[in-house]
């Protein structure tokens, strides 16, 4: 496509006459005249003023005094020239660049050089447009403007290059012809440049300064450039091709024009309002057209080739001429750009160079930091393939992949590929589409797929999934379904029971047969909340228990699944009280009055959070108080008096603890909100708990321990984990744990050890 050449700003340009127009120079603004004594301002941006006189004043850096009183001293930049017609009152003229800001507008004199000897000018009342100032120089400097102009560009382009700065040094070069060319299609890609193609005079190939024009914030660039022959090109033009490399992507539809510094002094390259916007899937085509006409430097030749070997939305591992093969099992993104995969990479000859994975103008190396593992399934798909036998070596089978990438979450929408680079530069490509999943879920998903015994197992779970849970953000607060109240309920009748059903616990009928059984509680206001699902199955029957059991109890369902804590959270949701007592759906009490005691004990010390002891069936304590063990790295928080008899606790008095459990407490109702809320990067409960516990201390509320109240329970278990999953459950949880506390503990034991 040819676009002659003529001003950007007509609407309805020729695009196939071979005839070239040339601009028009402005014309003066009306009554405008350059007089001896007299300078014409015209504003260039919002620093700097462009000041237009006769006289001869020295070129370069001058000294220049502005007001009546001549104080107030700067540096202006001069540019020189010998008036095309002179007279007896002045054979020179000038112009000045002159920083300034909007308050020296109404300024009335200024002078050029020392006190003593400078000369005095007396400001135009009416600061002139650029087309005006344009045209001034132009009559008075004759043949000399381009260079006068060149001179001033020269100025401007080491300054701050505004959208302001640029359109006045665009009006300046229009008016001396410097309009050079056409840019005719912009592409955009997927590597971070951006491809530009049109013809132009002044364009020479190699590497190339370009200040970019933009509706948006302007732009200097490097840009590679190559030439080719274009029959239908003005005389002395070329056809050209660039990559222009930003450090922010440059949108295409926002880019205006170009500025450069060719051959001849500074140059503009217009956008044509008829331009091509070819996207990231079509710029490659459009290199590839012009990429064997091309002339340029190698260097410049090689990233053209790069570019036209980038991704265009399609699989090309595939079509590779070498024994290289990819294929992705999952691949799981939490939050925005958090990213966990597993794969296969069958590169038996190492062929592949490099791995990555990108997304528009990010990408991440995985084959520096993944975990390999053996694939057999994968090596026995190739033989029956003879022409590929060939190239297998010997017993190499590890095959498999499991890596976590984090990408920037900007643009989540944006295609999603890897990236193959060979030892031979060539690239190939295999586009992804990720599920969206929680980062606990994807997790769960990912380790649920490796076999236990395979040995690769802890190191895909040290490498992999623990640094992709830590870089979980977090979760949003569980969303409230549907309440439903069944009997009278109100929370005035005392403190709420929130009753959290999680995911694996059981029936809770014989609970809230013990609560109705115990006088204390058979009054109080019940919250159970629960899954949407459960509570969809289980929602009538307990409904018909509190009502045989004249409980007050209100039914709270959560959208999708959760734990124990989860459902606690949003049973706080459901209330407006000042203080709640927690209960998970997997405790009963043991014997009657515990309800009173935890009240009366929340009464004396008020907003804190206090817990029971939790014991199993066997009267041996689970849990009696966390406690910060300062000398175990490996577990700084501890349960101090787990595994010891019953009796060992029972007769303690009230004690001061680390982090309460959430499992049961009594805690201002506002706490949750409070400290954050539940951290969703942990895939058990009980080191979840814990962390939220600490957090709570942290941020005042104190955590206590009543040895006289015992709750009995089991612990924590996944509906259909084996125990092997168990296991390394607690084992990614506890590791997770200390790589989040471990440091804060640590500065607060120095801390506290450091002499006042």
């Amino acid at each position: 496509m040819l676009v002659t050449e003529q001003s950007p700003t007509v609407t309805n340009p020729p695009v196939t006459s071979p005839l070239v127009t040339k601009p028009t120079p402005a014309k003066q603004g009306a009554g405008r005249a350059m007089r001896s004594g007299r300078v014409i301002g015209c504003r260039v941006d919002e620093t700097t003023l462009l000041i237009i006189g006769l006289g001869q004043v020295p070129a370069g850096d001058v000294t220049v005094g502005v007001g009546e009183n001549q104080t107030d001293t700067r540096n202006a930049f001069v540019s020189e020239w010998r008036l095309a017609a002179s007279s007896p009152r002045a054979k020179h003229g000038f112009a000045a660049l002159l920083p300034a800001g909007d308050t020296d507008l109404a300024m009335t004199t200024i002078r050029f050089g020392e006190k003593e000897t400078g000369t005095p000018y007396i400001f135009a009342p009416r600061l002139a447009s650029t087309e005006e100032a344009a045209a001034l120089m132009l009559e008075s400097a004759g043949s000399q403007s381009a260079a006068v102009i060149n001179r001033l560009v020269d100025a401007l382009m080491t300054g701050n290059l505004s959208r302001r700065r640029l359109l006045t040094i665009t009006t300046l070069l229009q008016a001396t012809h410097a309009t050079d060319g056409f840019v005719e299609v912009i592409g955009e890609s997927h590597d971070g440049v951006t491809f530009l193609q049109g013809w132009s005079r002044g364009m020479a190939p190699g590497p190339c300064r370009i200040s970019l024009i933009s509706k948006a914030t302007p732009m200097v660039a490097e840009c590679g450039i190559a030439t080719f022959t274009r029959p239908d090109a003005p005389d002395g033009a070329a056809g050209f091709v660039g990559l222009l490399e930003t450090n922010e992507a440059a949108r295409a539809a926002d880019i205006e024009g170009l500025i450069f510094r060719g051959r001849a002094g500074w140059r503009h390259v217009a956008v044509h309002p008829r331009k091509r916007i070819a996207d990231p899937q079509e710029t490659p085509e459009h290199i590839r057209s012009v990429l064997m006409r091309t002339h340029g430097t190698p260097d410049v030749l090689l990233s053209l080739r790069a570019a036209a070997n980038s991704f265009e939305g399609k699989e090309t591992v595939s079509g590779l001429p070498y024994l290289v093969r990819m294929g992705i099992d999952s691949i799981f993104e939490a939050d925005a750009g958090n990213l966990l995969i597993s794969g296969w990479l069958y590169d038996p000859d190492g062929h592949v160079a490099t791995v990555k994975l990108r997304r528009r103008n990010a990408a991440i190396r995985l084959d520096e930091h993944w975990t390999r593992f053996d694939r057999p399934d994968v090596a026995d798909s190739f033989n029956d393939q003879t022409h590929l036998v060939p190239g297998l070596r010997g017993d190499q089978r590890a095959h498999g992949f499991v890596a976590h990438a984090q990408l920037p979450g900007e643009d989540p929408g944006a295609s999603l590929y890897f990236e193959l680079t060979l030892q031979d530069s060539r690239r190939a490509f295999l586009p992804v589409k990720p599920t969206h999943l929680s980062a606990r879920t994807a997790a769960l998903r990912q380790i649920g797929s490796i076999d236990p015994a395979n040995s690769a197992l802890p190191a895909i779970v040290d490498t992999q999934v623990v640094p992709f849970l830590a870089r979980s953000s977090g979760r949003s607060a569980p969303i409230i379904e549907t309440i439903v109240d069944a009997g009278f309920f109100d929370e005035e009748n005392g403190l709420p029971i929130i009753i959290g059903v999680g995911e694996s616990e059981e029936d809770i009928s014989p609970l809230l047969a013990l609560l109705a059984l115990d006088p204390e509680t058979r009054g109080a206001p019940i919250v159970i909340a629960m899954p949407a699902e459960r509570f969809r199955r289980q929602a009538a029957r307990i409904k018909e228990l509190a009502r045989f059991y004249r409980l007050s109890v209100r039914l709270v369902s959560t959208k999708g699944t959760g734990d124990v804590y989860d459902m606690l959270e949003a049973g706080t949701q459901a209330l407006s009280c000042e203080t709640v007592v927690s209960l998970s759906a997997s405790l009963i009490p043991h014997g009657t009055g515990w309800y009173g005691k935890l009240v009366a004990a929340a009464s004396t010390m008020k907003g804190s959070i206090i817990s029971p002891v939790l014991a199993y069936e066997d009267h041996s304590v689970r849990w009696a108080g966390s406690w910060i063990d300062d000398g175990n790295d490996d577990q700084p928080v501890v349960g101090r008096y787990a595994g010891y008899p019953l009796k060992a606790v029972t007769d303690m008095n009230v004690t001061h603890i680390a982090a309460a459990s959430l499992e049961c407490c009594i805690m201002p109702r506002d706490a949750l909100s409070g400290a954050g809320s539940f951290c969703g990067g942990y895939l058990g409960a009980q080191e979840k708990g814990v962390d939220l516990g600490l957090r709570l201390s942290r941020s005042g509320f104190d955590s206590y321990l009543l040895p006289s109240v015992q709750m009995w329970g089991c612990d924590d278990a996944r509906a259909g984990d084996s125990p092997a999953m168990a296991a390394l459950v607690e084992e990614i949880d506890r590791k997770i744990f200390k790589s989040q506390w471990l440091p804060i503990l640590t500065l607060e034991k120095h801390l506290e050890k450091r002499p006042a």
